[in-house]
């Protein structure tokens, strides 16, 4: 069974959002991708899309989505990025809270640089997952 990973921040715009990208371009079908967040925006940042779009990955189909305990329980690695407590914690899961600048706001300059620090990020768990038996 693949692990999964579920990307939390307030907004789901932004840096999960960035982040399951990066995650799907980089792990394919070998790990179940999911995001999320605390109190979703009404849609991915535009910035944020540009971001990401400049290094071919496409997450112009990805919409906002509210955190639900279900998607926690079903997580193997639960990556928070500035959510604060409003997730929930669950026993025999793996939690990694992530700071990172929040893109909101933000031009693309600025967003750049979160973009490729998420992706130094995700690339480093790709590889602990395929580690893991």
């Amino acid at each position: 069974m693949n692990p999964s990973v579920l990307f939390v921040c307030v907004h789901n715009a932004g840096r999960s959002q960035m982040a399951a990208g990066w995650l799907s371009h980089l792990a394919g079908d070998r790990v179940e991708v999911r995001s999320a967040g605390s109190a979703p925006a009404a849609s991915v940042n535009p910035v944020a899309v540009e971001a990401m779009a400049e290094v071919g990955i496409d997450i112009t189909g990805q919409r906002p989505k509210i955190l639900t305990v279900d998607a926690v329980e079903a997580s193997d690695v639960v990556i928070t990025m500035g959510c604060g407590d409003a997730c929930p914690i669950f026993p025999g899961k793996r939690y990694e809270d992530w700071q990172l600048d929040d893109p909101a706001g933000q031009g693309i300059e600025a967003v750049r640089p979160i973009r490729d620090e998420i992706r130094a990020r995700v690339e480093k768990l790709v590889g602990e997952l395929s580690a893991t038996p």
